[in-house]
Protein backbone atom coordinates (compact mmCIF):
# COMPACT_ATOMS: atom_id res chain seq x y z
CA UNK A 1 0.00 0.00 0.00
CA UNK A 2 2.91 2.24 1.21
CA UNK A 3 4.49 1.58 -2.72
CA UNK A 4 1.50 2.83 -4.17
CA UNK A 5 0.71 5.96 -2.41
CA UNK A 6 4.43 7.14 -3.18
CA UNK A 7 4.27 5.91 -7.01
CA UNK A 8 0.44 7.44 -6.97
CA UNK A 9 2.64 10.77 -5.33
CA UNK A 10 5.21 10.54 -7.85
CA UNK A 11 2.92 10.51 -10.71
CA UNK A 12 0.93 13.10 -10.00
CA UNK A 13 3.62 15.56 -9.00
CA UNK A 14 5.08 14.67 -12.85
CA UNK A 15 1.61 15.45 -14.28
CA UNK A 16 1.18 18.65 -11.92
CA UNK A 17 4.92 20.08 -12.85
CA UNK A 18 4.68 19.27 -16.59
CA UNK A 19 1.05 20.85 -16.72
CA UNK A 20 2.91 24.28 -15.15
CA UNK A 21 5.68 24.28 -17.09
CA UNK A 22 4.11 23.64 -20.68
CA UNK A 23 3.18 27.07 -20.73
CA UNK A 24 4.79 30.29 -19.47
CA UNK A 25 7.23 33.16 -20.79
CA UNK A 26 9.86 31.44 -22.71
CA UNK A 27 11.73 34.98 -23.48
CA UNK A 28 10.42 38.32 -22.70
CA UNK A 29 9.34 40.50 -25.45
CA UNK A 30 11.97 43.25 -25.03
CA UNK A 31 14.94 40.43 -25.17
CA UNK A 32 13.45 39.01 -28.01
CA UNK A 33 13.91 42.58 -29.94
CA UNK A 34 17.51 42.80 -28.68
CA UNK A 35 18.31 39.35 -29.67
CA UNK A 36 16.83 40.08 -33.25
CA UNK A 37 18.85 43.20 -33.40
CA UNK A 38 22.53 42.30 -31.98
CA UNK A 39 21.78 44.16 -28.93
CA UNK A 40 20.82 47.00 -30.73
CA UNK A 41 17.64 47.46 -31.42
CA UNK A 42 16.04 50.57 -33.28
CA UNK A 43 13.91 53.00 -31.79
CA UNK A 44 10.13 51.27 -32.06
CA UNK A 45 7.80 52.51 -34.70
CA UNK A 46 4.14 52.90 -35.11
CA UNK A 47 1.37 51.55 -37.56
CA UNK A 48 -1.88 52.99 -37.51
CA UNK A 49 -4.37 50.80 -38.62
CA UNK A 50 -6.71 52.66 -41.72
CA UNK A 51 -10.01 51.11 -42.21
CA UNK A 52 -8.87 49.12 -45.37
CA UNK A 53 -5.61 47.52 -43.15
CA UNK A 54 -8.12 46.82 -40.24
CA UNK A 55 -10.90 44.94 -42.64
CA UNK A 56 -7.97 43.15 -43.80
CA UNK A 57 -6.82 41.70 -40.42
CA UNK A 58 -9.72 41.10 -39.17
CA UNK A 59 -10.54 38.89 -42.43
CA UNK A 60 -7.79 37.12 -41.32
CA UNK A 61 -8.28 36.77 -37.89
CA UNK A 62 -12.07 36.19 -38.10
CA UNK A 63 -12.75 38.37 -35.55
CA UNK A 64 -12.22 42.22 -35.01
CA UNK A 65 -9.36 43.86 -34.10
CA UNK A 66 -9.49 46.70 -31.82
CA UNK A 67 -6.79 48.18 -31.70
CA UNK A 68 -5.85 51.75 -33.54
CA UNK A 69 -1.88 51.02 -33.82
CA UNK A 70 0.63 48.08 -33.98
CA UNK A 71 4.03 48.94 -32.88
CA UNK A 72 6.92 47.44 -34.95
CA UNK A 73 10.46 47.80 -35.28
CA UNK A 74 12.85 48.23 -38.66
CA UNK A 75 16.26 48.04 -39.78
CA UNK A 76 16.24 49.35 -43.24
CA UNK A 77 19.32 49.76 -44.89
CA UNK A 78 21.73 49.45 -47.60
CA UNK A 79 20.92 46.10 -49.80
CA UNK A 80 22.86 43.44 -48.01
CA UNK A 81 21.71 39.55 -47.35
CA UNK A 82 20.85 39.85 -43.92
CA UNK A 83 19.67 43.54 -43.16
CA UNK A 84 17.52 45.37 -46.41
CA UNK A 85 13.48 46.22 -45.33
CA UNK A 86 13.74 43.76 -42.04
CA UNK A 87 11.38 44.32 -39.30
CA UNK A 88 10.38 42.49 -36.43
CA UNK A 89 6.81 42.43 -34.65
CA UNK A 90 5.31 41.37 -31.96
CA UNK A 91 1.63 40.37 -31.72
CA UNK A 92 -0.97 38.37 -30.02
CA UNK A 93 -4.14 36.21 -30.54
CA UNK A 94 -6.33 33.68 -28.65
CA UNK A 95 -5.82 30.19 -29.08
CA UNK A 96 -8.34 28.80 -27.33
CA UNK A 97 -8.92 31.20 -24.54
CA UNK A 98 -5.83 33.14 -23.01
CA UNK A 99 -3.21 35.16 -25.68
CA UNK A 100 -0.03 33.67 -27.21
CA UNK A 101 2.43 36.41 -27.37
CA UNK A 102 4.99 35.60 -30.93
CA UNK A 103 7.70 37.66 -32.01
CA UNK A 104 8.09 37.91 -35.91
CA UNK A 105 10.94 39.11 -38.41
CA UNK A 106 10.32 39.60 -41.86
CA UNK A 107 13.14 39.87 -44.10
CA UNK A 108 12.46 41.31 -47.94
CA UNK A 109 8.74 40.04 -48.00
CA UNK A 110 9.65 36.90 -45.99
CA UNK A 111 9.33 35.36 -43.08
CA UNK A 112 12.88 35.07 -41.57
CA UNK A 113 12.02 34.09 -37.72
CA UNK A 114 8.90 33.16 -35.91
CA UNK A 115 9.37 32.42 -32.09
CA UNK A 116 6.63 32.03 -29.16
CA UNK A 117 7.23 34.55 -26.60
CA UNK A 118 4.72 33.86 -24.29
CA UNK A 119 1.89 30.54 -24.00
CA UNK A 120 -0.63 31.07 -21.70
CA UNK A 121 -2.82 28.14 -22.35
CA UNK A 122 -3.09 24.81 -20.81
CA UNK A 123 -2.69 22.89 -24.25
CA UNK A 124 -1.40 24.00 -27.37
CA UNK A 125 2.45 24.81 -26.03
CA UNK A 126 4.31 22.65 -28.75
CA UNK A 127 4.18 25.62 -31.34
CA UNK A 128 7.16 27.11 -29.02
CA UNK A 129 9.35 23.88 -30.87
CA UNK A 130 11.54 24.82 -33.94
CA UNK A 131 10.35 22.07 -35.86
CA UNK A 132 6.78 24.21 -35.81
CA UNK A 133 8.08 27.27 -35.97
CA UNK A 134 11.11 26.75 -38.39
CA UNK A 135 7.77 25.51 -40.98
CA UNK A 136 7.34 29.71 -41.67
CA UNK A 137 10.75 30.20 -42.77
CA UNK A 138 11.10 31.88 -46.18
CA UNK A 139 7.06 31.92 -46.51
CA UNK A 140 5.45 34.66 -48.01
CA UNK A 141 1.72 36.41 -48.51
CA UNK A 142 -0.16 35.47 -51.41
CA UNK A 143 -2.72 37.88 -53.10
CA UNK A 144 -5.37 36.19 -51.30
CA UNK A 145 -3.50 37.00 -47.37
CA UNK A 146 -3.22 33.02 -47.07
CA UNK A 147 0.21 31.77 -46.85
CA UNK A 148 2.37 30.59 -49.92
CA UNK A 149 3.00 27.16 -47.98
CA UNK A 150 1.17 24.99 -46.07
CA UNK A 151 2.02 24.76 -42.29
CA UNK A 152 1.89 21.16 -41.06
CA UNK A 153 -1.10 20.77 -38.17
CA UNK A 154 -0.08 19.47 -34.44
CA UNK A 155 -2.48 16.90 -33.18
CA UNK A 156 -3.70 18.60 -29.82
CA UNK A 157 -2.66 21.81 -31.06
CA UNK A 158 -4.74 22.98 -33.77
CA UNK A 159 -6.08 26.16 -31.96
CA UNK A 160 -2.52 27.57 -31.49
CA UNK A 161 -1.04 26.56 -34.93
CA UNK A 162 -4.18 28.86 -36.42
CA UNK A 163 -3.37 31.53 -33.67
CA UNK A 164 0.30 31.33 -34.87
CA UNK A 165 -0.30 31.03 -38.69
CA UNK A 166 -2.63 34.19 -38.56
CA UNK A 167 0.14 36.24 -36.62
CA UNK A 168 2.39 35.34 -39.56
CA UNK A 169 -0.06 36.55 -42.02
CA UNK A 170 -0.69 39.46 -40.16
CA UNK A 171 3.07 40.64 -39.60
CA UNK A 172 3.45 39.58 -43.70
CA UNK A 173 0.68 41.77 -44.46
CA UNK A 174 2.05 44.76 -41.54
CA UNK A 175 5.36 44.55 -43.50
CA UNK A 176 3.47 44.93 -47.00
CA UNK A 177 2.19 48.12 -45.87
CA UNK A 178 5.21 49.84 -44.26
CA UNK A 179 7.05 49.47 -47.01
CA UNK A 180 3.95 50.12 -49.83
CA UNK A 181 4.38 53.83 -47.75
CA UNK A 182 7.61 54.02 -47.57
CA UNK A 183 8.25 53.42 -51.55
CA UNK A 184 4.65 55.80 -51.71
CA UNK A 185 6.91 59.02 -50.02
CA UNK A 186 9.72 58.01 -52.66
Amino acid sequence: MKTYLSLLFCTLSLITSFATTAGGVYQEPADFIKQVFDNEPPKPEVLWLDKELKNKITEILDHKYKALRIRYWSQAGEPTENTTNRTAWILEEIGKEKPITVGIVINNDKIELVKVLVFRESRGWEVRHDFFTNQFKLATLRPDHQLNKSIDNISGATLSVRAVSKLARIALLLDKKIHSKVNDEK
